[in-house]
């Protein structure tokens, strides 16, 4: 597992396509649309498809085998 350390303070939420973009799992913003479309981004276990979904430090983000603990 990955940690993705995020540039807000501590405890403060991100949003999950930012979150990709800042883990380098995707190139563009415009990629993460694409990607959450094919319904295999997991969000603690569950799949998401909602760029908006608030992440916070401890969540785990699932992506082409790889889990990013968000920090």
């Amino acid at each position: 597992m990955r940690e993705v350390h995020t540039s807000g303070s501590s405890g403060e939420p991100i949003r999950l396509g930012q979150f990709l973009k800042l883990a380098d799992a995707v190139e563009l913003g415009s990629d993460v649309k694409l990607l959450l479309g094919t319904g295999t981004v997991l969000v603690n276990g569950v799949v998401e498809t909602r760029r908006g979904r608030q992440l916070l430090p401890g969540d785990v983000v699932s992506v082409r085998g790889e889990q990013l603990l968000v920090h």
